[in-house]
């Protein structure tokens, strides 16, 4: 077998049917207690553009479960807040009506040391001051649901591909400039319905394999028996395997991040270690986590068992 560090899922909405955008501090448990069992060590719930009192109340229900987390359960290493600073045009299944401008004060109403990642579209501000008060708190700032082209002061992109200002041959965008940027850390949606396996070959060759990020961006209804679920304000529909919204917009995935591993790997668009690394110790160093588990995968790609250490 395979042996290695857990994974980390560093944009996750929900899954075995619970929903981070209202689910209780059991709730929250029972979830890390049974990522742990699919191999993750640790993830960072990630909470949706929303009204801001809502927000607020997410992140004092996620601090909470923090404390009361148990030893065999993925720890909760801090929240990745995607949105609510990003751009209408690009806004995919938020809804518009709660995107706010890049405004400090309006980020100050809802600041938390556990904010640990925000998604941002930094072209809806006049300058970058937005950018650098989130970067002087050791934020991650994250460009998605943006078209924005300038990612100097980035550390990574929201989802490649995915609400963005797509590739062009005749001109910079959100794309080419994280591809062409390798300072730059690439979350990416590998599950082949967000990204064809064709553009993740193309992306896997040209992008240093040590700034690529797998990420689920998995909702409720992963592993869950539901076949529909409210998200965001809307219904979300698992129409094999592809969750959408009732015109066809793309949601999260319904696959975890082991299933995602394991599908890089079936198909030989990855090796298994190096999807692993992809999912798990390009995350570990990139966040600066202790690992507390091994994964053991065997010949077919699947989680054989998980041991804490």
């Amino acid at each position: 077998m395979l042996i290695t560090d857990g994974l980390v899922e560093q944009h996750i909405h929900g899954a075995f049917g619970y929903d981070f955008m209202n689910c209780t501090i059991d709730e929250f448990l029972i979830t890390a207690k049974k990522l742990a069992q699919c191999g993750v060590c640790a993830f960072f719930p990630t909470v949706m553009t929303d009204d801001i009192n809502i927000i607020k109340e997410r992140i004092h229900v996620i601090k909470e479960a923090m404390v009361k987390q148990a030893s065999n359960e993925a720890k909760i290493a801090g929240i990745h807040l995607e949105g609510p600073f990003i751009n209408p045009e690009k806004s995919g299944i938020h809804e518009k009506k709660y995107i706010l401008p890049l405004d400090i004060e309006l980020f100050k109403q809802i600041e938390d040391e556990v904010i640990k990642i925000v998604t941002v579209a930094p072209e809806m501000a006049d300058n970058s001051e937005f950018i650098d008060y989130l970067l002087s708190k050791n934020i991650k700032v994250s460009v998605g649901h943006s078209v924005c082209s300038d990612l100097s002061k980035a550390n990574q992109v929201t989802h490649l591909y995915n609400a963005m200002g797509s590739f062009s041959h005749r001109g910079n965008s959100t794309v080419v400039s994280a591809l062409s940027d390798n300072d730059i850390y690439i979350e990416i949606i590998a599950d082949s319905m967000h990204v064809s396996d064709e553009v993740l070959k193309i992306t896997f060759k040209q992008k240093d394999l040590d700034k690529i990020l797998l990420i689920s961006d998995a909702l409720p209804l992963a592993h869950s028996n539901k076949k529909e679920h409210n998200f965001a304000g809307q219904m979300i529909y698992n129409e094999n395997g592809k969750l959408v919204n009732k015109d066809g917009v793309f949601a999260g995935s319904s696959l975890l991040l082991c299933d995602i591993v394991k599908n890089l790997a079936d198909k030989n668009i990855m090796t298994l270690k190096n999807a692993v690394n992809a999912a798990s110790s390009n995350q570990l160093k990139y966040h600066n986590l202790k690992n507390n588990l091994k994964v053991y995968w065997n010949d077919s790609n699947k989680i054989e068992k998980v041991e804490f250490i």
